[in-house]
């Protein structure tokens, strides 16, 4: 962003990256990024996607995004990564703090006198717990519709015509998905009420939300924080309030311009790309 002055915000929390993937924005998401400073940054789950990482398919600007990131953390932001449950295998290093960064399975925030319950929220998929094949191969199906998607934006592009996003198409129009999201709100909220906590922050569902919930036992705030595949959302507070952040609002982050060829050492990124592979199919 070069000179111009950057946001200042108390918290942002950004979920569903699903770095090392085709339907991943992160040049959008470079561009926020570059947007803001926060003073606590929470990354909550499927940031790096290692059920679908491929080491053939690692684009600089995935490499930019973590590196931005570890760069917050010289400028005193303070980054909380809570592991998804693409990213599950960091589950194993809950607990690990080096000097403002930590790794933990969720998180309970004060806020301006309330309190705030984040984590990832596939705790709550039955398909997960009960069948994690089942999920994953969701997974790659729903990755193989996102490259189908991008050709067919592409397409339509040359044509002049509007995008479209087949994956938000098929959630929308599918009862089943439908209900899924609403049980899915739902059971947070109603978990968050009896424990006392007036906002309740979740991801993995990819759809932003901020909505309060009723019941008899009490009220909360329940939030959603997106992702950047489909929607492209984060949640900011600031001064006491919530936002849901869209980028394709965002005429001043659309317009940071990003090097034709961002600055990367080669040498570094396969390196980088090899230590992922490595991480990868060593853990078990």
């Amino acid at each position: 962003m070069g000179k111009e002055k950057k946001r200042k915000l108390d918290l942002v929390i950004i979920s569903d990256l699903h770095l090392g993937t085709y339907g991943c924005h992160a040049e959008e998401l470079l561009r926020y990024l570059k947007s803001i400073q926060p003073k606590h940054l929470i990354l909550n789950g499927d940031i790096i996607d290692m059920w679908q990482f491929s080491k053939h398919y690692w684009p600089k600007t995935h490499t930019q995004v973590l590196r931005h990131i570890t760069g917050l953390l010289t400028r005193n932001t303070k980054v909380t990564y809570i592991p998804g449950n693409h990213d599950e295998y960091l589950r194993r290093f809950s607990g690990f703090r080096l000097g403002a960064f930590q790794i933990v399975d969720k998180k309970v925030l004060a806020l301006d006198g309330k309190k705030a319950w984040v984590f990832h929220g596939d705790v709550f998929d039955i398909t997960m717990r009960h069948s994690k094949w089942l999920a994953k191969l969701g997974a790659i199906g729903y990755d193989l519709l996102i490259l189908i998607n991008a050709f067919i934006n592409f397409i339509l592009a040359r044509f002049g015509r509007e995008k479209i996003s087949l994956s938000k198409k098929v959630k929308d129009s599918v009862k089943e998905a439908v209900r899924y999201v609403n049980d899915f709100e739902k059971t947070a909220a109603e978990i968050a009420i009896a424990n006392g906590y007036q906002f309740v922050v979740c991801g993995h569902i990819h759809k932003p939300q901020m909505k309060k919930v009723s019941t008899e036992k009490g009220n909360t705030i329940y939030l959603n924080s997106g992702d950047w595949v489909e929607n492209l959302t984060s949640l900011e507070y600031h001064r006491g309030k919530w936002e849901i952040y869209r980028y394709q609002e965002d005429k001043v982050a659309a317009a940071i311009k990003l090097p034709k060829r961002l600055k990367a050492n080669k040498d570094n990124d396969e390196i980088f790309k090899d230590l992922v592979q490595n991480f990868l199919y060593t853990k078990k």
